[in-house]
């Protein structure tokens, strides 16, 4: 049964500004160019498109371009126009767009991977294009030469990736629901830590470089902010979303936290509170509450001479409890919970009216988003959906960064 979310009613809520329309197949990925009215897009039906707004208002594409094969990844640098397309045969395509984006030059090919490309990143100082794919790893090459410099393998399938530029470290995001923490050297690399948290595979991962946290989405429908910079591990558990987490993005000015899941759900989370961090579970032979035994206690079920109770376990405290002793649910924001969770009684008593009040927005993008990149700058976002659609919105409604510049409402 779905879980029901108790937030304030809003009346502030993302305006949708456009639509872009005219994919054959879902689209793989979108960016909004920076300062102009603008969106480069990149799909399954092999185009690389770029689309720029009309006098009439509506976006046409000023530059198609069909690939060899789907387009699963995308990354665009806007200082050199330079746009790196990641492919389902492993390949990455780049390209360089000129300064009226009308025109686009091809580069060179990156035989970066054996499988599909699920992220890219490039790095300007370093020259260094960093990807990862579905054939388990992780490759950097250097884009003066074209060359491999290096290779990492994994375990599953690696599915996201965020690189920092300044200390080379490379967090990669996988399918078994594993974060490994790298550090990239020129021809080599060494695995500092590995991040387990979440119960599904990692769909997404935001690096904020200024504060050093690290936010990881997943399709087990839960967001977990990692410390890294606090180097205590200390990490909070976000739980908003019916479905798995597609895409994410931390606003370090105003640290607002969006996120977008594939049932089209956008929510925009409050990170400038002193958060709980979620208890770990407790094993134990018998409720922690009435002691009843559990059912696989053989020996305090003979003793006693009853019926052995299923395990559960409440989310404010931790402790394991049967059924009887954890008969309340409650929403309990400050540590994540924004639709109602197990609690035992007497945590539920202990719980305020004005702690379950929600600390995050929740919108709908009224598609099934499967991928979203936000133009911080301006406040902007944009969504792609499995109905082949690329919606522009404006977010400073909801996350109150500077007026929109360039786009208007329909």
């Amino acid at each position: 049964m779905a879980a029901e979310i108790h937030s304030r009613p809003q009346s502030r809520r993302p305006v949708l500004l456009s639509k872009v329309e005219g994919h054959q197949d879902a689209v793989s990925a979108a960016l909004l160019i920076p300062k102009e009215d603008g969106v480069i897009t990149a799909g399954e039906d092999r185009t690389i498109r770029v689309w720029l707004k009309r006098d009439s208002g509506q976006y046409w594409p000023s530059i198609y371009h069909t690939m060899a094969s789907p387009c699963s990844a995308m990354a665009y640098h806007h200082d050199s126009r330079r746009i790196f397309v990641g492919q389902d045969n492993g390949a990455i395509m780049e390209f360089h767009i000129s300064e009226d984006f009308n025109k686009m030059n091809f580069v060179k090919t990156y035989p970066a991977h054996q499988n599909r490309v699920s992220a890219i990143t490039f790095c300007l100082a370093s020259e260094w294009l960093i990807s990862t794919g579905h054939d388990k790893c992780i490759s950097w090459m250097c884009t003066r030469s074209g060359s491999m410099l290096g290779r990492h393998y994994f375990t599953s399938w690696a599915s996201c990736l965020q690189y920092d530029h300044e200390t080379k470290y490379a967090f990669v995001g996988d399918y078994s629901g594993q974060i490994t923490l790298l550090k990239l050297e020129q021809n080599t690399c060494s695995v500092i830590t590995t991040l387990k948290g979440h119960e599904g595979s990692i769909t997404s991962l935001w690096w904020d470089p200024v504060q050093r946290l690290l936010f990881s989405g997943a399709s087990d429908h839960s967001i977990i902010m990692w410390d890294i910079g606090g180097r205590k591990g200390r990490t909070l558990l976000l739980q908003g979303h019916h479905d798995k987490v597609q895409a994410i993005c931390y606003l370090q000015l105003t640290r607002q936290l969006v996120s977008c899941s594939a049932d089209g759900g956008i929510a925009v989370w409050n990170m400038d509170i002193s958060r709980e961090e979620a208890p770990q579970w407790l094993e134990s032979d018998s409720c922690q509450k009435c002691e009843q035994p559990f059912f696989w206690n053989i020996k305090q079920m003979w003793d006693t001479k009853t019926i052995g109770l299923r395990q559960h376990h409440c989310r404010k405290c931790g402790q394991a409890v049967c059924g009887k002793c954890s008969t309340k649910r409650s929403s309990y924001p400050i540590m994540g919970f924004e639709f109602q969770v197990r609690v035992c009684d007497s945590c539920f008593e202990s719980i305020k009216d004005e702690d379950r009040t929600s600390l995050a927005t929740f919108h709908e993008g009224k598609h099934n988003i499967s991928h979203m990149s936000m133009d911080i700058s301006r406040g902007l976002m944009v969504t792609c959906g499995s109905d082949r659609i690329v919606k522009i919105w404006d977010m400073t409604p909801v996350v109150g960064c500077s007026l929109a510049t360039g786009f208007s409402s329909r």
